[in-house]
């Protein structure tokens, strides 16, 4: 049997043989608790799974899912089948199947430390345990035996017995009897989406009441929970105020009552994701819970995310695909669904420009690299499935999804949505069943735009051509359209193209635009002709295609001079975004856009766009700007960003932003007023150093050697919490000593002793751009270790350090040179190993092709 990965070929054969009727599944945590058995071996749990199936061939064969230590018994129809024959660690084998079957597996499951499973979890702060499950895409076999794909659909009933202290959670409602939790079956739905979360959760309770059409009332109990230690944090009105908000929105628009019964949230530690759709018991990651001062753009990402996976409640979790190839069904939808809904229902009106500036980069950044694929994908398997929840299946869908509901129309959209659930609910819908009621209620003809839209990958380049005439009016104003020669495709698109001047008060504004529908090299906008002559043309005016926007040189020198006179911050979004293409693209010198940044940064007015620029800002510093000018790069962004940081209002989160970016990209000439905010000895008017802050200036301060272990330990003492506990570990591994990353390393890549919370923070603070030399000799070594750390670990870990600890900072050659004899040496290895690789050396290659650029620009 090949092991823990699931062909999609095998699945398909599964779900045409197989169709099941429910589960019964027994979990006994209770061993959560104590020191365990200390000889090494893993913690485990009993878990007992009923499976009731039936089978369209009797006689035939097939295998359900389980990933355990061991088994104990295992038997189908009434016999009792010898374990160390039929499990192989992965698969259980079942032969002979009749027409209806009952399977019953006894097994020790082992709990997770990675956050795949069952993940167990002791809080430093006061040495309390705590359980939740993650699943996506196929880690449920981790916790009960099953058939472990998304179109094997049935209803679920869990039983739970844990430490009599605990409350647990589930999909259904649940009851504590004679020392056992039972919870309600569960609608048909995937395995993926079952969840168990248990321990002593801080607990929130509230209710959403709603008047049905048909005269009935809609009662949903909301829930929402955080670790103990956080609860002093937890700002649950707010969550409760958005989740009601997000469930009269979804109402409104798809008439399908809210169909899971209750609605719990829970926001569990060293969680991997920002959140999954569980339904009835959605999980979040903790770090939604603040524990210190955030930005507008915090709250703003959390409503985001909260109705992100409301939305999933029927695209997703109602109608699900029939596998991960259209996973856009629903996280396309879902991640379109956050922005239309915040900006329809909630305080967050401006959140249509947090997903132009925020979402479409990573879109473009993840449709530019060797690894593009169509938004409906081909996925060969589970470990195809899991690197694609990528920015072209969330981001790039979800404005492809903007740009159909300006082609068929919102109202078509949505009565699409309403037909498409009512007539797939608790099915598996592909590609096909969505466009067929969206053609039914637009009139149009989808075949053509799914081609363009969903079938094909890259990025198309849009241009504006300016002729005058002897009047300096315009004379004819075309879009040109380019694609990459890997993605040639040049698709339909529509856009707004919006003339700018500027004004006697030296604003920058609109003062025409016109739509057109772009189709091929050149599209001639004849509405303009005529106009006078503008400032600034900007061709996807209001962001209503998916495309990369370049400028003319008028435009471009307009920009230069007068980005922060923009004064619509949407079409400001849009040109700043454009601009960090341009950089990337290596078309714009990277120490230009920095200068942009120092000189306009001051005037953004959305928190999200400046916070967004900072991160734009430091990554040029980081690997776009020629190694020469880093120095000088540093020294104008340490003193730009304390400029800034003490000309912002007292107390703004303008002031919070610059402080934490002067803290990003500081040089030796700032690390003195870090250490002064630390220990009071400086002050800036309005800003309050709590504890989160403190920890985001200690890191530099680490990476410099300005503190060491003993000044991290003390900080520890002051935040003796699992954050403080990951903020610690971070900067322990950023000091600058061979010694230090030896340790780190051996910890990430030679031992499994870390969960993968401190995984992540150990990678995190491992690699300084300060040390690059210190960081060299990594290079052979990672080269050496990644095909074992990918056979050993598990997937999630896998992903982390071969993402995480490739070589980015050694920006040479000779790096690229070692990254294709590694890849030319493992032509076999795991593709999903592969295509990690491959991403890594494209944006290396990427940041040598922006150095050579920046090398051209003028020294300042």
């Amino acid at each position: 049997m090949p092991g823990e990965n699931l062909s999609r070929d095998e699945a398909r054969e599964r779900a045409a043989l197989l169709a099941v009727d429910g589960y019964e599944v027994s979990l006994d945590v209770r061993s959560a608790l104590g020191e365990g058995d200390g000889d090494g071996a893993p913690r485990t749990f009993r878990s007992v799974t009923t499976i009731r199936f039936r089978c369209a061939e009797p006689g035939a064969s097939s295998f359900a899912d389980l990933i355990a230590p061991s088994v104990t018994s295992v038997s189908l129809n009434g016999r009792d089948l010898d374990p160390s024959e039929v499990f192989d660690g992965s698969r259980i084998a079942l032969e002979d199947l009749a027409a209806e079957n009952e399977l019953v597996v006894d097994a020790q499951c082992a709990y997770s430390r990675t956050g795949e499973g069952l993940h167990r979890f002791v809080d430093p702060e006061d040495g309390e345990v705590y359980l939740y499950t993650q699943y996506e895409p196929a880690d449920s076999r981790r916790v009960f035996a099953n058939f472990e794909q998304p179109d094997l659909k049935a209803p679920f009933r869990f039983e739970v017995r844990a430490p009599e202290q605990w409350t647990v959670w589930s999909n259904g409602a649940g009851e504590l009897t004679d020392g056992v939790w039972r919870f309600a079956e569960t609608k048909p739905i995937s395995t993926y989406i079952t969840c168990v979360v248990a321990g002593p959760y801080h607990y929130v309770t509230d209710s959403y009441t709603r008047e049905l059409p048909d005269g009935g009332r809609l009662e949903i109990p909301l829930g929402a929970m955080c670790r103990k230690g956080l609860a002093p944090h937890f700002d649950a009105d707010d969550v409760f105020l958005i989740t009601k908000q997000g469930l009269d929105f979804f109402h409104d628009h798809f008439d399908y009552p809210y169909p899971f019964g209750k609605y719990d949230q829970a926001f569990v530690p060293e969680y991997n994701l920002g959140a999954m759709e569980n339904p009835g018991l959605v999980t979040f990651r903790e770090e939604y819970i603040f524990r210190g001062k955030v930005t507008r753009a915090s709250y703003e990402g959390r409503a985001n995310t909260i109705l992100h996976e409301m939305a999933h409640m029927w695209f997703g979790d109602l109608v699900t695909m029939e596998w991960w190839d259209d996973l856009w069904l629903k996280e396309s939808f879902a991640d379109f669904m956050g922005a239309f809904a915040n900006v329809g229902a909630t305080r967050f009106k401006d959140a249509w420009i947090t997903f132009a500036n925020r979402r479409k980069a990573w879109a473009y950044r993840a449709d530019q690299l060797p690894s593009t694929h169509p938004i409906t994908a081909d996925i060969r398997d589970l470990e195809d499935a899991k690197l694609n929840f990528d920015g072209i299946t969330y981001a790039k869908g979800a404005s492809v999804l903007k740009q159909l509901v300006a082609y068929v129309g919102q109202d078509a959209f949505l009565e699409g949505a309403r037909r498409y659930f009512k007539r797939h609910a608790y099915g598996n819908t592909r590609l096909g069943d969505l466009l067929a009621v969206l053609e039914e209620t637009s009139g149009r003809d989808m075949g053509a735009w799914a081609r363009s839209w969903l079938q094909t990958a890259g990025v198309n380049a849009l241009t504006p051509q300016v002729l005058l005439d002897a009047e300096g009016r315009i004379d004819e104003l075309a879009v040109l359209q380019e694609a990459a020669e890997s993605h040639p495709e040049l698709r339909p698109h529509r856009v707004a193209v919006g003339l700018y001047r500027r004004g006697a008060d030296g604003a920058l504004e609109r003062y025409a635009r016109a739509e057109a529908d772009v189709d091929g090299p050149r599209t001639v906008v004849a509405e303009l002709a005529g106009a006078e002559a503008p400032d600034l043309v900007l061709v996807n005016d209001d962001d209503l295609t998916y495309c990369k926007t370049r400028f003319d040189e008028t435009s471009l020198a307009t920009l230069r001079e007068a980005l922060g006179e923009l004064t619509d911050p949407l079409a400001r979004a849009l040109c700043w975004s454009a601009l960090w293409n341009m950089t990337r693209d290596a078309l714009l010198p990277a120490r230009e856009f920095i200068g942009m940044v120092l000189r306009f940064g001051g005037r953004e007015s959305d928190i999200g766009v400046l916070q967004m620029l900072h991160a734009w800002a430091d990554s040029a510093l980081t690997h776009y700007v020629a190694p020469e000018w880093r120095e000088r790069g540093a020294r104008l962004l340490t003193e730009g960003a304390s400029e800034q940081l003490y000309a912002a209002g007292p107390g703004s989160e303008q002031q919070l932003a610059w402080a934490r970016f002067f803290a990003r990209v500081t040089d030796e000439r700032g690390l003195e007023l870090l250490s002064g905010l630390l220990d009071g000895k400086a002050t800036v008017e309005g800003l309050v150093v709590d504890q989160e802050l403190r920890w985001a200036f200690l890191e530099p301060l680490a990476a410099h050697g300005v503190v060491g272990e003993s000044e991290l330990a003390d900080e520890l003492a002051r935040d003796d919490t699992a954050s403080g506990k990951r903020h610690q570990v971070r900067c322990l591994a950023a000091r600058p000593s061979e010694a230090v990353k030896a340790q780190a390393w051996a910890q990430v890549v030679e031992s499994d002793a870390l969960s993968n919370a401190l995984v992540e923070a150990t990678i995190g603070g491992f690699a300084q751009a300060s040390q690059r030399e210190l960081l060299a000799p990594y290079t052979e070594k990672y080269f050496a270790a990644i095909d074992r750390v990918w056979r050993e670990r598990s997937i999630q870990i896998g992903m982390d350090v071969v993402r995480g600890l490739f070589p980015a900072l050694q920006q040479s050659r000779a790096t690229l040179d070692a990254t294709d004899a590694w890849l030319a040496a493992h032509e076999d290895a795991a593709p999903a190993l592969r295509r990690l690789v491959l991403e890594s050396r494209d944006d290396l290659a990427r940041a040598l092709r922006a150095q050579e650029c920046d090398a051209t620009a003028s020294t300042d």
